[in-house]
């Protein structure tokens, strides 16, 4: 049966990398319960890739998570890209297609997430493309909080901020947990409050990742390590308020064999059936 066949993703996810697509296809077992991939790496692309992802698309079911909508930016939107992406989720069955709230190019690409002012003006502005997207896709879009390391032009917590935005667009969101954790540590926060006051009901997937201790003062959101015993208690308790919701495991440098991963994802399937993990927290 065709993976897109059934209802909305479960479980634990694994963001899929060539590293390890072939070892996925010639494996009877399914590593993941479902995988993300950025349309961006994929998109264009035929021969052997086109036919790795034809085979995967009929065992897993897949999610998009874009790199350069710049949803947030101030140049206009690339609507032709748009209807690319629509017309390949499609293609294969993907689930849903998820982007950052931020911006990453201004008359060009910058070749980074950059943080929004959080500000009323900048939620309007900000929800008016999210539903120009919207109405080119025909879906909902799936917009994720950022790690961003400077707030320039604060004058909403980014707890607020998003919530706003989400409310306005009438999207979705995707969560990604250790950047609350990343961003409260950075700026001053409690990362756990920040999650209870999440809106629950729009809350579609979760992302959880590693990150590099820089200093006393500051984290870097590297998805380069595994994950820390922080971010896994943060996780649970994310679980604990918003109830058991599917969630991605993201590592994009210092990839290791996909056996090490499948221990992470071990830790994430314990976690959402409420036992003690076996496997140690990295």
């Amino acid at each position: 049966m065709n993976a897109s066949t059934s209802g909305w993703i479960t479980g634990a996810g694994l963001g899929l990398r060539r590293d390890f697509a072939a070892q996925l296809l010639q494996s009877p077992a399914q590593h993941a319960d479902f995988l993300e991939i950025a349309p961006e790496n994929w998109l264009g692309f035929g021969g052997r890739y086109q036919r790795q992802l034809e085979a995967l698309a009929e065992r897993y079911d897949f999610v998009l998570h874009g790199l350069s909508l710049s949803v947030g930016g101030p140049d206009p939107l690339d609507t032709a890209f748009i209807r690319q992406v629509r017309d390949f989720k499609q293609r294969y069955g993907i689930k849903a297609y998820s982007e950052h709230l931020s911006y990453c190019s201004s008359q060009g690409h910058l070749y980074d997430l950059l943080p929004l002012p959080m500000s009323e003006a900048s939620a309007r502005y900000v929800a008016e493309r999210i539903q120009q997207v919207q109405d080119i896709l025909g879906e909902r879009l799936i917009i994720e909080n950022v790690s961003a390391y400077a707030q320039p032009g604060k004058q909403m917590e980014e707890a607020d901020f998003i919530a706003d935005v989400v409310q306005r667009a009438d999207c979705d969101l995707l969560l990604d947990v250790n950047n609350v954790y990343v961003n409260c540590f950075n700026h001053g926060g409690d990362s756990r409050q920040f999650i209870a006051t999440m809106p629950a009901q729009r809350i579609r997937y979760l992302h959880v990742a590693g990150h590099f201790h820089e200093s006393d003062e500051r984290l870097i959101d590297t998805h380069g390590t595994d994950v820390c015993k922080d971010v896994w208690d943060l996780l649970g308790f994310t679980y604990q308020c918003h109830g058991v919701i599917p969630t991605l495991l993201e590592r994009d440098f210092n990839i290791p064999a996909l056996s090490v991963l499948e221990q992470e994802l071990a830790i994430i399937r314990d976690l959402q059936q409420g036992t003690q993990a076996e496997v140690s927290y990295g």
